[in-house]
């Protein structure tokens, strides 16, 4: 069965795509998969500082919050 993925194009200048080629050949995959990995990548990371963030008052006080 043949997938066809939808695809667009992205101007990134000739050092991003000399790296991202380089990438992907080490990882075994295409340049657009390598793309996806890395957004993927820079996502979790915003989770994580997301996740590690300080609360602020007002989280703190509904985490707090009395259920009964």
């Amino acid at each position: 069965m043949l997938i066809c993925m939808q695809s667009t194009s992205v101007r990134i200048d000739q050092a991003t795509h000399q790296e991202l080629k380089r990438l992907a050949d080490e990882l075994g995959t295409t340049v657009g998969e390598t793309v996806a990995l890395a957004v993927r990548g820079l996502r979790q990371e915003r989770i994580g500082e997301e996740l590690t963030a300080v609360l602020t008052k007002d989280e703190i006080d509904w985490l707090d919050a009395d259920l009964g």
